[in-house]
């Protein structure tokens, strides 16, 4: 049987659910369903009575019948509930989408024989189980169920009937031994089917589908083969076996993304050539020695040696500059640019915002005042004859040497004379399509300095910034004292107030930030509005500015300067100030809402302050009422001001797919059962593995690896090979 057969053929689909599976799923073939892993498996070989249960127990299922139903609440708190008898004791059946609620009615009839399964739950006093799985009681047969797999649905598949146990049971018509009937009939339609289903033997014994790990690697780690180690992850005859199964599909699924990267990051490196910028020459000297605005770091030293070194090799550079919020990487990035420009090119700084631009502009020509080099900035703000005569003119006849600017420097009329090194600064929030145009600016590629202030921790950025070399700045200017973080509830205003009042008296500024989140941005609009008000009627003698999203450019421009230039004591903001503005001045920095942020963020906003020498602090304003996770990140925060620590917890917290400042979608292939947070050391055994399976076989061509460089193509059929970018 061929595993790329349309899911449409299984026994059971039929076009209307295939249709379903694919919107919600993305499983379109049977063997996208093989690979469409339960997220838990349950022991169901015990039946429990009604009066055993308690709410604290996990899982557990009751023979009985539904003696009536009623319906309860109204708007969206409607529910239905089932009155479910085992003949001794009594327990509420509960579901909570109106929707299905004629479809559960016709599909659990009253006074029929079910087995209700579900985590028992107390309400008003009373026992219930919400939206349990319900079978026909003659379908059990406790000897035999042993694990039972839990698929993940969506709310739209379970209304239209297919549940977690619906998942199951076309799993269990995959794996059937029997062969299939010609045709078959679901929702009355004649769907043609397959020739045959896979066999759980053939599986168990390695042998369908083909394994295409080599041999000598499955011998040597011990891996289970491959039809097995499927078979047991839906269905596993021991805690033991499913353990080794699991084991055995996140090492390939590592281990491929990881060939990917490791493959095509080797070929860019003996395909494309670098400029050589082997000369340090008088521009940085003079720099260096002349106007240097402090000393540097031992750690930044490291990092541009690192950088100088990547420009001397004769390859193209490619690296990724981490390091925490104030720890000099924009000081790091002007110095490699100085390097560029002693040898004859120019530079580009991409900055993802006006106003980070406009940051870095300005800083730049202080901290160049003096110094020969000619810097421009290009936004969409700068129009005109201006825009055209000394920018645009002078970038193409080479005499601007560092030009600054946002997604405007891509612009096919941007034209550079010698491009020789590009910076991206908070890289995340460009599109790699974008990205990949500054490469059409020049014959030669030029250098690619890519920085985040977002610390990604060590095995996340294996995996989605694997192409990239990686220099992290781990050392704070000195004299920078670390943040205070405190956390303060809602109702202790007072103490909040007391504490802006003191460090107001002491000619500092202060943050402060409302969430502003897309799913409800009226309300928080709203709540914007009104705490601007609160703090504008608490300090009537403050000057106090505003600043959201929904503002004009030019008028976010207006408030944000009289901040940062000193004249407004507060700045009542969302996170548009997240990115991009640094006042040394601002010593206070109070979140509001602080629940309704993510770690990464939080520690972001934190950085807006500490950036003098004084005390500087970050108040955390929370309800009282805080979810277990919620209390976590809040801890978090208060402890530590190390952002490689706070991403490590994050990652933890919330998995890689939503830390904030990384994109899953930088990996060649999804992921369905790694997790890169847990899975920290199979990432470096795949990274080795791969790494030593190069060196052996660089040209793809060994017989005993044909069957994997093979998958590793399929694969990749639909990827994009962005490694040449950044």
């Amino acid at each position: 049987m061929d595993l790329s057969t349309p899911i449409t053929y299984l026994p059971g689909v039929g076009p209307a659910r295939a249709k379903l599976l694919n919107d919600e799923l993305h499983i379109r073939t049977f063997d996208d369903l093989l690979h469409y892993f339960p997220y838990k498996h349950i022991d169901r070989s015990r039946l429990y009575y009604i009066h055993e249960l308690t709410a604290d127990m996990p899982f557990v299922q009751v023979r009985g019948e539904i003696l009536s139903y009623e319906e309860s609440g109204e708007g969206r708190k409607r529910r239905l509930i089932a009155h479910f008898t085992d003949g001794q004791s009594i327990i509420d059946l509960v579901w909570f989408h109106p929707a299905t609620f004629g479809w559960i009615r016709r599909s659990y009839p009253v006074g029929k024989l079910f087995i209700a399964f579900g985590r028992p739950n107390v309400f008003g006093h009373r026992l219930n189980i919400a939206h349990p799985d319900l079978d026909p009681a003659e379908m059990l047969q406790l000897g035999k169920m042993g694990l039972q797999p839990y698929y993940h649905t969506t709310d739209r598949m379970k209304r239209a009937g297919l549940n977690s146990r619906a998942i199951e049971r076309l799993t269990r018509t995959l794996l059937s031994p029997h062969p299939a009937s010609p045709k078959g009939e679901e929702n009355g339609q004649l769907t043609a089917r397959p020739e045959g289903t896979l066999s759980s033997e053939k599986m168990n014994n390695g042998q369908w589908p083909k394994d295409y790990l080599p041999q000598w690697l499955i011998e040597r780690l011990s891996l289970m083969p491959l039809g097995q180690s499927l078979r047991a992850l839906h269905y596993p005859e021991s805690a033991d076996e499913l353990r080794r199964a699991t084991y055995r599909q996140k090492f390939e699924e590592l281990l491929f993304i990881q060939l990917n990267i490791l493959r095509l990051t080797r070929t860019r490196q003996q395909v494309v050539h670098g400029r050589i910028f082997n000369r340090v020459g008088p521009v940085f000297n003079d720099f260096y020695h002349n106007h240097l605005p402090f000393m540097l770091t031992n750690a930044q030293k490291r990092v541009i040696r690192q950088m100088h070194a990547d420009m001397c090799s004769g390859h193209q550079m490619n690296r990724l500059l981490q390091g925490d919020v104030g720890s000099g990487k924009t000081l790091v990035a002007l110095m490699t640019m100085l390097i560029a420009v002693d040898n004859g090119c120019q530079a580009c700084l991409m900055a993802p915002t006006e106003i980070l631009a406009e940051q870095h502009y300005a800083t730049f020509r202080d901290m160049l005042s003096g110094v020969d080099v000619r810097v421009e900035l290009l936004t969409g703000a700068v129009k005109g004859k201006r825009r055209r005569t000394p920018i645009l003119e002078g970038t193409q006849s080479g005499q601007v040497n560092i030009l600054i600017g946002t997604h405007a420097v891509l612009e096919e009329n941007v034209a550079f004379a010698q491009l020789g090194l590009v910076v991206i600064d908070e890289q995340h929030r460009f599109g790699v399509a974008q990205r990949a145009r500054l490469w059409q600016k020049n014959d030669t590629p030029p250098h690619v300095l890519v920085m985040t202030a977002t610390p990604i921790p060590r095995t996340l950025a294996m995996t989605l910034y694997g192409d990239l070399d990686v220099s992290i700045i781990d050392e704070l200017p000195p004299g920078r004292k670390p943040i205070a973080t405190r956390h303060l509830w809602q109702e202790q205003k007072e103490t909040l107030y007391r504490g802006v009042a003191a460090e107001i008296a002491c000619g500092r500024q202060v943050y402060v930030v409302y969430p502003l989140i897309k799913e409800s941005e009226k309300i928080d609009l709203q709540d914007l509005e009104a705490g601007y008000e609160e703090w504008c009627n608490r300090f009537p003698e403050l000057r106090i500015a505003c600043v959201h999203g929904r503002m004009t450019s030019q008028e976010k421009e207006r408030q944000m300067s009289g901040f940062v230039s000193g004249e407004t004591q507060i700045l009542v903001a969302t996170t548009v100030i997240e990115v991009g503005v640094n006042v040394p001045n601002a010593s206070v920095m109070v979140i509001q809402n602080a629940e309704r942020f993510g770690l990464a963020q939080l520690h972001q906003l934190r950085g807006r302050v500490g950036r003098g020498a004084e005390q500087s602090y970050c108040i955390l304003v929370t309800k009282y009422e805080l979810a277990k996770e919620t209390r976590q990140r809040i801890d978090i925060m208060c402890q530590t001001n190390d952002g490689f620590e706070i991403a490590e917890a994050d990652l933890r917290l919330r998995g890689p797919g939503d830390i904030e400042g990384t994109q899953q979608s930088g990996t060649a292939f999804d992921l369905h059962i790694a997790n890169i947070a847990r899975d920290g050391q199979l990432v470096q055994l795949a990274r080795d593995t791969a790494n030593e399976i190069l060196d052996a076989d660089p040209n793809q061509n060994l017989p005993q690896n044909a069957m994997m460089w093979q998958h590793l193509a399929s694969l990749g059929k639909e990827a994009i090979d962005w490694s040449n970018i950044s």
